[in-house]
């Protein structure tokens, strides 16, 4: 294995930045358009992605991709790689709409020339899964992503480090879909192969802990969310720096953590770094910019602090129907967040338009029977027992519990 490789695969990426940069610079003295210039690009833009310096990384991607087409063809495995790299860091950008198109060719030309089976195949079928996944389509993600572990476990063989990528994609879409255990079940066994394979400390196990601490908060263990997301950022802060992208997920794991346990104070400072961490690498207008204004309004919504949070979540709301689409999950989530604020206030007759709209939106994207469904449900019998509207109140409680004793039932 070459220096540049084995550095990055250990985690150690400004190490491979300088071997891939270096042999970039060899591949260069061969001819501008050779396709051995096109891998270098490709390992050296790997790298940078990986250090969270996706700006820099993207036009390397794109010189790549047009150095493979011209010197090998459009339907080479080498396109197909590469357009596949540039979908997934598009992914990480909050570009779904572009990037999915680039994923779903490289997609084609992989099973048209390597086969169904291949791992190649798989790590596609990953990155698609996870636009999907993150543009609110969950049943095309856990088809796309159940076929990506399938083809991995079969291959590679179910402890092989890239069969984690897939358990640790399947499960970030079972915990957005409130399937918990089966969600848990992944991200430990994910843990584990990387632990095994990576060592303790390496990126990749980090992003798995963030992972369980976001797990652990939505079930309201708020102890071990807090334990996860520090260990989590411990070694990220680390191997990565103090501005990585990836510090931004474990401080908003961190901040729940916090919040769940009231802890205001810390988990004040926790929200507002991941803020300026996104801000900062992603963009003010990224999705996951969204996430944290409203992770940090609720927090200010729970102090009373009703001035801060709403330009917050109305902020929050713009992103996400900009980004995602006015009916996207995320949106109807921020919605909620807004009319219980405006709840808060006693601003009802703002407030119940809101939850009937959120609710529209959540059923229609997640299901009748989807826990966050039960969650609004709540939240507007609230507001309607504050004005009076007992009998309507008592149905939504109703409709809740039922909701959530159907996802307590065991499966038959």
């Amino acid at each position: 294995m070459a220096a540049g490789d084995r550095a990055y695969q250990q985690g150690r990426y400004a190490e491979a930045e300088r071997f891939f940069a270096a042999a970039l610079e060899r591949a260069e003295r061969l001819g501008a358009q050779d396709p051995r210039v096109a891998l270098s690009l490709g390992l050296l833009a790997a790298a940078y992605q990986a250090e969270g310096k996706y700006a820099t990384a993207e036009p390397l991607l794109r010189r790549a991709l047009t150095i493979a087409e011209g010197a090998l063809g459009a339907d080479h495995p080498e396109v197909a790689a590469t357009l596949t790299a540039i979908g997934a860091l598009g992914a990480a950008q909050g570009r779904y709409a572009q990037a999915e198109p680039l994923l779903r060719r490289a997609l084609a030309i992989d099973e048209r020339v390597l086969g169904p089976e291949h791992p190649e195949v798989a790590g596609t079928l990953d990155a698609l899964a996870t636009i999907e996944r993150l543009q609110g389509r969950y049943s095309e993600a856990e088809t796309r992503s159940r076929r990506a572990l399938a083809i991995r476990e079969k291959v590679l063989g179910p402890d092989h480090v890239d069969v984690a990528v897939s358990l640790t994609t399947l499960a970030a879409l079972y915990r957005i879909q409130s399937r918990y255990v089966e969600a848990e079940q992944l991200a430990q066994r994910a843990l584990a192969i990387r632990e095994k394979a990576l060592g303790p400390e390496h990126p990749d196990v980090a992003t798995t802990l963030a992972g369980l601490a976001e797990l652990s908060a939505l079930r309201q263990n708020a102890t071990q969310a807090e334990s996860l997301a520090r260990r989590a950022l411990a070694i990220q802060e680390k191997t990565l720096g103090l501005e990585h992208p990836d510090l931004a997920r474990s401080l908003r794991a961190l901040g729940e953590a916090q919040r769940l346990q009231s802890k205001y104070a810390e988990a004040e400072p926790s929200y507002q770094r991941a803020l300026a961490i996104d801000e900062q690498r992603l963009g003010r207008e990224s999705p996951r910019v969204a996430l944290d204004l409203g992770s940090l309004g609720t927090l200010y919504r729970l102090q009373s602090r009703y001035a801060q949070a709403e330009p917050l979540y109305r902020r929050a709301q713009a992103i996400g129907e900009k980004v995602l689409g006015p009916e996207h999950p995320q949106v109807a989530a921020t919605i909620v967040d807004l009319a219980s604020l405006y709840r808060a206030q006693s601003r009802f007759a703002q407030a119940e338009p809101l939850y009937q709209w959120a609710l529209t939106l959540q059923r229609k994207a997640l299901g009748p029977d989807h826990p966050e469904v039960a969650e609004s449900l709540d939240e507007y019998a609230a507001l309607l027992k504050q004005i009076n509207r007992e009998p309507e109140a008592a149905e939504m409680e109703a409709q809740a519990r039922a909701i959530r004793a159907k996802a307590a039932a065991p499966a038959r």
